[in-house]
């Protein structure tokens, strides 16, 4: 469960995750339909939904991103986060990463090591890019990632909340 900022209301993130897997399809017809005619204010749009899925969701009250999903790390995120932890790179990857299938770096095991009992991140201010960035919904040209928007909008309530407020907001 988390909560929503404004009105302190639980949610439930099985909910989400079950809604989204029920639209998927739906979703990625209108992450589509954008892609083949995006409309020239999509970005600010994009934005301004974003913005206003955040001001609804305290991610700190859910943090199902961290707990089911691992980032991708880049070398300036090992070389960061490494220093930080005052490990040399190479030791901080045979301590915390593995190479996936793709030759990704990855995490080795979920949750997220760096995840606290109260869901704060402990490198917080040094995080992955990744991280950073999830669930990527404030990207400019968001029908470049259409493939990853739908991943996340089983993994994250705010995602799953974007895709549903940005088909409203199109549809006026």
């Amino acid at each position: 469960m988390y909560f929503c900022r404004n009105n302190k209301q639980k949610l439930d993130v099985d909910f989400y995750k079950k809604q989204a897997q029920a639209k998927q399809k739906e979703h990625k017809k209108f992450l589509d339909s954008l892609k083949k005619k995006p409309p020239k204010n999509l970005d600010y749009i994009a934005l301004e939904t974003h913005e206003e899925v955040f001001d609804e969701i305290d991610c700190l009250s859910c943090a199902n991103c961290c707990k089911t999903t691992g980032p991708l790390f880049t070398e300036k995120d090992i070389e960061r986060i490494s220093k930080h932890l005052r490990l040399s790179p190479a030791d901080f990857e045979k301590k915390y990463l593995r190479v996936d299938e793709d030759n990704d770096k990855v995490l080795q095991c979920l949750p997220c090591p760096f995840l606290a009992e109260d869901n704060t991140c402990l490198i917080y201010d040094i995080r992955p890019k990744a991280c950073r960035e999830y669930p990527h919904t404030d990207h400019k040209k968001i029908y470049q990632i259409n493939h990853l928007t739908i991943k996340n909008t089983i993994i994250c309530p705010a995602a799953y909340l974007f895709v549903e407020k940005m088909m409203k907001r199109m549809q006026k």
